[in-house]
């Protein structure tokens, strides 16, 4: 009875070294699938993502029946295992062997425990049980839960650059109170780092109005001004021009914040003014993945912009940017006509 028992326990072992091998070896050429793919394949490690994620605390949800697939990262074992909890480290071996055999032996072992954060959960304690159990096929698992609250909405599909992006967008529409005052503005950057940039445009267009109507603007009037008078132009003309097709993958505002800082640099390189519709043009050119092409027109454009006699960008202010970007009207007018009536002149 002694030598059966030992030989079924052996045998138990060997196949579930076996499975093993089996799931590091998918883990493997699944990381080498998401490289060629260039696709996130990580799990995401708990604290990087509390620390990109505001959260306003914590309570015991209790044990519950939770979806596999909703657990995306891990509190330390985040290096031992890919997203789909397949092992990546030989040193996972000998507990994985064991949970595997637990459960080759129908024994019921424990609830894991996992932080819950919006949709998704980061195992705390059992993640070769979460292995072992994905790579069974099964698709729940027991778990005793500790959620933390968050105002940012969370998924199976979130990761840490999102989630400072989605932040850095609830800060900027918080300090700048842009939805109370322009309700159905949607200004949507797809990179994080960059809310900030904005920030500064409505100080400076803060300051740029302050000097204009010479008395103390308040930072909703320049909030608003900046909108309606810098950025909605711009997007406009983003969108009338279609350009935004040649840059897939990215949003009107960020094609607004670069070309804004594109203006800048022809403006120090032709040493004159440039509209908006030239810099979207020239930006567009230097820098799209599907180049238009129209070259021709903008060195015309750009040509008659120079020899129109507008006044000299060296003697602006580089910290008021994007207003500088903005061109009058009427003079604009007098430009277009000007150019077209020399256009009109027979050649001397």
């Amino acid at each position: 009875m002694s030598n059966d028992f030992d030989n079924q326990s052996q045998w138990i072992r060997r196949l579930a070294g076996e499975e093993f091998e089996q799931a590091f070896r998918k883990g493997f050429w699944r990381s080498v699938l998401g490289w060629f793919r260039q696709s996130d394949n990580q799990l995401l490690p708990f604290e990087e993502f509390r620390k990109a994620l505001p959260m306003h605390g914590q309570y015991y949800a209790g044990m519950q029946h939770i979806p596999l697939e909703k657990i995306i990262g891990s509190v330390g074992r985040y290096n031992d295992f890919d997203r789909a909890f397949l092992p990546k480290q030989r040193h996972t071996r000998s507990r994985w062997i064991n949970v595997n055999m637990a459960n080759l032996q129908d024994i019921i072992l424990p609830p894991i425990e996992v932080y819950q954060v919006g949709e998704v959960y980061f195992v705390r304690d059992g993640n070769h049980r979460v292995s072992v159990a994905r790579e069974k096929g099964q698709a729940f698992i027991d778990a005793n839960v500790i959620q933390f609250v968050t105002d940012v909405p969370v998924d199976e599909h979130t990761n840490i650059d999102e989630l400072i992006r989605l932040q850095e967008k609830t800060n900027f529409y918080k300090e700048s109170g842009i939805l109370a005052i322009r309700p159905d503005a949607q200004i949507e950057l797809s990179l994080p780092g960059t809310y900030d940039k904005l920030l500064e445009h409505i100080s400076v267009h803060r300051w740029y109005l302050g000097e204009r109507w010479q008395r103390e603007v308040s930072y909703a009037e320049a909030a608003a001004g900046w909108y309606d008078e810098v950025y909605l132009p711009l997007v406009n003309i983003i969108h009338e021009t279609g350009i935004l097709k040649e840059f897939p993958g990215r949003t009107p505002s960020d094609l607004y914040l670069w070309i804004i800082e594109h203006l800048w640099y022809l403006r120090e390189e032709i040493q004159s003014e440039v509209s908006f519709q030239d810099a979207a043009w020239h930006f567009t050119e230097e820098f799209s993945d599907k180049p238009l092409k129209k070259l021709w027109l903008l060195i015309r454009k750009v040509a008659r912009v120079i020899t129109s006699g507008v006044e000299d960008a060296s003697s602006r202010e580089l910290g008021i940017l994007p207003e500088d970007m903005l061109i009058d009207d009427e003079i604009q007018n007098q430009n277009s006509h000007s150019a077209n009536a020399d256009e009109d002149q027979p050649e001397g």
